[in-house]
């Protein structure tokens, strides 16, 4: 642990969420001491989500050889979202690193990412490398999550929601206040960057196994990824978001509209709701678009 604090302002800062990561913390923090290498100019503030285990000990301890780790408790735990805020707001380089303390991502490629950087807005590590796998569990929802939120950003999105990333601080803390405190950060910045047009770029990276027992619900947090996208995709690009929705309530409805006439010779009440409720959503969606392009950024 032989970085020093460095002497000018750091090029960048290297934020490390940590709920309840004692058996990998200390590996993963000098494994990206050792990568980041002695003549960077860098500073690491890692985020103690209110861990009940030896975290917060270790952290400290940590520190205390480490004069470009910073350290900062968070009295309970309040999310993965809102541990990456707390790291920015007390981080003081223009570009923000951001990785987990589980060991999973190859912080390795942090150098390489931060180079990347210099002519971009948000880079990602973005876990399509050869030998990468998940659970058939959590990649079913990721396939469909993945392919509804390249659709709304009119672009193929590789990874939605890496946890190794840089980017600008001002760009950060222009979504801040639409970035939530849970998982769901990472999927709402990249969505918010996307649509706004901003330079992104996916770089790919392996992903090793977490040690330690993952704190992803698969089900619950997948119910809450859908919300999430259909809630930033409103905020962002709400005619693409619903384009969808209207396509298949319209279709619903002409189907219907033929069954009342070939079939029942009638036209009946379920037809003209499906028509009425396309073109309410139609309207709505054109309508928050309009108000979204008239809105300053």
């Amino acid at each position: 642990m032989g970085a020093q604090k460095p002497s000018s302002t750091p090029v960048f800062s290297i934020i490390i969420p940590c709920y309840n990561e004692e058996s990998s913390v200390e590996d993963t923090i000098r494994h990206i001491v050792d990568s980041v290498g002695s003549e960077s100019q860098y500073e690491i503030v890692a985020v103690n989500d209110g861990s009940t285990d030896l975290t917060a000990q270790r952290l400290t301890a940590l520190a205390e050889s480490n004069p470009a780790l910073q350290v900062i408790h968070h009295n309970k735990n309040r999310g993965y979202g809102a541990a990456l805020k707390t790291g920015i707001q007390y981080s003081i380089a223009d570009l923000i690193v951001i990785t987990d303390a589980d060991g999973t991502y190859p912080n390795e490629k942090i150098p390489e990412l931060v180079m990347e950087c210099q002519h971009q807005d948000m880079v990602v590590g973005a876990r399509i490398a050869a030998g990468v796998k998940y659970s058939r569990v959590r990649k079913i929802p990721k396939i469909f999550l993945r392919r509804w939120a390249s659709w709304i950003a009119d672009q193929e999105i590789p990874d939605i929601n890496s946890g190794l990333r840089v980017f600008r601080r001002e760009a950060a803390e222009t979504y801040l206040t639409i970035l939530p405190n849970t998982f769901s950060f990472t999927t709402t910045i990249t969505l918010a960057m996307l649509t706004t047009y901003r330079r992104v770029k996916f770089v790919p990276i392996t992903y090793h196994p977490r040690v330690g027992k993952s704190k992803i619900k698969p089900i619950r947090d997948t119910l809450r990824f859908i919300m999430l996208i259909l809630r930033t995709g409103t905020y962002f690009a709400p005619l693409r978001t619903f384009s969808p929705f209207i396509l298949f309530l319209f279709s619903a409805a002409a189907v219907s509209l033929a069954y009342d006439v070939f079939k029942l010779n009638n036209l009946t009440d379920k037809t003209v709701l499906l028509f009425l409720f396309s073109f309410n959503t139609g309207m709505f969606a054109l309508l928050a678009d309009m108000i979204d392009k008239r809105s300053p950024r």
